[in-house]
């Protein structure tokens, strides 16, 4: 879920392309509406919480704990290991980072190395270039010159444990994940990746798996305005003889 923290109390936020944005509802009323329909996991990104130098949404973890029993992750504003601690401590068991990483690629490292690959998350948000993607930092607002691919190689070398890769050109558009950038990076490295951006349907999340070669997949709009069920979602995948939980 993107969340946008200037508001009181915090609210979760869709865009399309990384711009449009509209609010969807409370982060953690959300949050526990799909624990209850079966989500596996959580993913809370602050969208604006780089770009401003903010910290992330320690309380809004907090309240979602006390419900919400899944795995969550948290991404927005992480710059240190100090950082990631307070959120570890309010109850993430993830955290994601994307524009420190890029500014700092030890920490990566370093993250790693304090908490274990498993928690640390590397988010990458790219964007078509022609032949080939370029990697986005401060919630799409600034572009690097980082080709996402050799990105995500590096990420892995320097322990990050999983990859959450969003397509800027499919975000909120309905019309697919982007199946080449998610298979270039797929079969780049060798830890978990994490399909984000253009779900419109149930096909979508299949081709994500079987042509992407993604093992996991994210999706906000869908969910959020009930379009499609989770359980519908889950029991359709199996059926494909794709292993859900």
């Amino acid at each position: 879920m993107d969340c946008d923290l200037e508001k009181p109390g915090g609210r979760v936020v869709k865009g399309i392309k990384f711009k449009k944005i509209r609010y969807t509802g409370l982060p953690w009323e959300l949050a526990e509406r799909y624990y209850k329909e079966g989500a596996d996991e959580i993913v809370f990104l602050d969208i604006t919480a780089s770009a401003e130098r903010r910290t992330t949404m320690v309380e809004v973890v907090k309240k979602t704990c006390q419900k919400v029993f899944i795995p969550i992750t948290v991404g927005g504003g992480i710059r240190s290991v100090e950082d990631a601690q307070r959120l570890f401590r309010a109850g993430a068991d993830k955290i994601s980072i994307n524009t420190a990483a890029i500014q700092n690629p030890k920490l990566v490292k370093k993250l790693s190395k304090t908490f274990g690959s498993q928690a640390v998350v590397v988010a990458i948000d790219a964007k078509s270039r022609g032949n080939w993607f370029e990697c986005s930092i401060y919630g799409g607002r600034k572009f690097t010159g980082v080709d996402a691919i050799l990105w995500a190689k590096k990420v892995a070398e320097l322990g990050a444990g999983e990859i959450l890769l969003t397509s800027m050109d499919r975000d909120g558009t309905k019309e697919g994940f982007d199946l080449e950038l998610t298979k270039r990076i797929s079969k780049s490295v060798f830890i978990p990746v994490i399909a984000s951006g253009g779900a419109g349907k149930k096909e979508h999340f299949l081709e994500a798996f079987t042509k992407g070669k993604a093992d996991a997949t994210l999706a906000a709009s869908l969910f959020h305005f009930r379009e499609i069920k989770i359980s519908e979602l889950k029991r359709y995948l199996k059926e494909k003889v794709i292993n859900v939980r």
